[in-house]
């Protein structure tokens, strides 16, 4: 939402918010089950649970990558959940940074081409300026040339960071972005993560099983069949651990 001089219109506070949303596969599995929930602007938010307990998919409503069997899906001020393709994916491109546990790079293309291929697929014309801060800041100046294989995994994660920042997107949604790392890489990242909520004020919804990871959140928000069974603030990974063993009882 663009503020207008002189109006006192101000951005809602949650950049997403899920209301009711419920989830059914095929087979009658419920994945989702009347979840109610808001991202705050300018947060790290952790989504935790036991396997099978709802988080990605609740991460895809979400992202707009699925399309929830009822609920309202509000991303960036628009209701997504009944937008039909292409107004789906322009939405998604234009608000939305994904990164995954699999980096999901294109091998053929150079640094560089990678970070700035989601604009490009937009149409829309990159900001070059941007995508040079944004691989300084991730540590990758230098290595614009450079082709994924030519990477180690952390930096190949460095560059999906930089390529869901890129855009300016209002949520960068991370599925187990650190998965895929040994220890001291994926604390790398996450430490990136944070920088970038804390400097630069991005929107950070990230799903992990790890509670070190989720120690780096402002806020972790649990699920247990396909239900919210808590929340927690200001976490740290003793008290996610404990949360953790309360759910799986």
């Amino acid at each position: 939402m663009v503020l207008v001089q002189g109006s006192t219109e101000v951005p809602p506070r949650d950049v997403v918010e899920l209301t009711a949303v419920t989830k059914v596969h095929p087979g009658g599995v419920r994945a989702l089950d009347g979840v109610t929930v808001g991202f705050e602007r300018g947060s790290f938010t952790a989504v935790m649970g036991p396997s099978g307990s709802g988080k990605s998919t609740l991460l895809h409503c979400a992202a707009g990558l699925d399309r929830p069997t009822s609920g309202r899906v509000v991303l960036a001020g628009q209701e997504i959940a009944a937008l039909r393709e292409p107004k789906l994916t322009a939405v998604r491109r234009s608000h939305v940074g994904f990164v995954f546990q699999s980096f999901n790079l294109v091998d053929a293309l150079s640094v560089w081409d990678n970070v700035l291929l989601p604009q490009q697929l937009a149409g829309t014309r990159p900001d070059r300026g941007w995508a040079r801060e944004l691989l300084a800041l991730v540590g990758l100046a230098g290595r614009e040339k450079a082709r994924p294989g030519e990477l180690s995994g952390g930096q190949q994660q460095r560059v999906a960071l930089a390529r869901a920042l890129a855009g300016r997107p209002e949520v960068v949604f991370g599925d187990e972005p650190t998965g895929a790392l040994d220890l001291s890489t994926g604390r790398e990242v996450l430490a990136l993560l944070r920088r970038f909520v804390d400097e630069l004020g991005a929107t950070v919804v990230m799903v992990t099983h790890d509670p070190v990871a989720a120690g780096w959140a402002d806020r972790v928000v649990f699920l247990a069949d396909g239900r919210m069974a808590d929340e927690m603030f200001s976490p740290s990974p003793e008290r996610v651990s404990a949360s953790m063993m309360e759910l799986t009882r």
